[in-house]
């Protein structure tokens, strides 16, 4: 669906219709799905740019897609290594076809729910090395995770598991009346959407120290001047996104 609101061609009929039905109930779709991609983008480039991360772990990757992290570091940084992590066999079985050819890059089949699990990954321990600094991002991901099901206790195990200087991001969308009947749509999928507000988007980041702007619409996270998801004549999109680094202990 996400790749199908993206204007991408790698989806099937059942995902086409149900997008089109949330499109329907949420005219603004495609525009979240571009500007929380395009965040996506620019948090990358932060990281393995300014802030010198050369490991990504990217959970609920969602491939194959457009930009991928991969691609995006690896221009930043040519000796990035990205590690996707997805639960969906159909999501693994593209993304390895895709990833075939680049040595810097594994796809492992991981529910983040089960933190330990994905840290333990042999094909993740041999590609990256977890005593140094990593990028974990949980994009367009969170939502579909109830608290009931430990939403907050898993990314509170994944980064307790990563040395200082690492970096978590995440987005999110917002909990506004609006989004609830689009909401619905998912409940006939097997990942419920889960609304929550800009406070609890931000307590997945707590014990940790924001980069600036802080947790914030995605198109406000250092926008870039010339794109069009910076335009303030662009329709305001209800998802959040923030980026916050683990600092050192004493």
């Amino acid at each position: 669906m996400y790749d199908y609101f993206l204007g991408g061609k790698d989806n099937y009929a059942a995902d086409r219709t149900a997008a089109d039905e949330v499109i329907a109930r949420m005219p603004l779709t495609r525009e979240v799905a571009r500007a929380n991609r395009a965040f996506l983008g620019r948090a990358v480039r932060y990281l393995a740019a300014e802030a010198s991360i050369s490991q990504f772990i990217d959970i609920g990757a969602g491939l194959p897609t457009q930009d991928n992290v991969h691609q995006v570091a690896q221009r930043a940084n040519p000796d990035a290594r990205v590690v996707y992590v997805d639960l969906d066999a159909v999501v693994m079985n593209h993304a390895r076809g895709i990833l075939a050819r680049n040595q810097q890059t594994v796809a492992i089949v991981g529910d983040v729910r089960k933190p330990a699990a994905i840290l333990a990954d042999p094909e993740l321990n041999g590609l990256l090395d977890l005593s140094r600094p990593v990028a974990l991002l949980m994009v367009a991901l969170l939502h579909f995770i109830p608290d009931d099901q430990g939403a907050y206790e898993a990314v509170a195990a994944l980064v307790d598991a990563l040395a200082p200087g690492s970096y978590l991001v995440i987005s999110h969308i917002g909990n506004l009346p609006e989004l609830e009947d689009a909401a619905t749509v998912y409940k006939k999928a097997n990942a419920p959407v889960v609304l929550r507000t800009a406070p609890e988007i931000s307590c997945f980041l707590d014990g940790l120290t924001l980069v600036d702007p802080g947790v914030v619409k995605v198109r406000e996270w250092r926008p870039d001047p010339d794109a069009s998801d910076a335009d303030p004549l662009e329709p305001d999109v209800p998802f959040y996104g923030g980026v916050a680094v683990k600092e050192a202990v004493g």
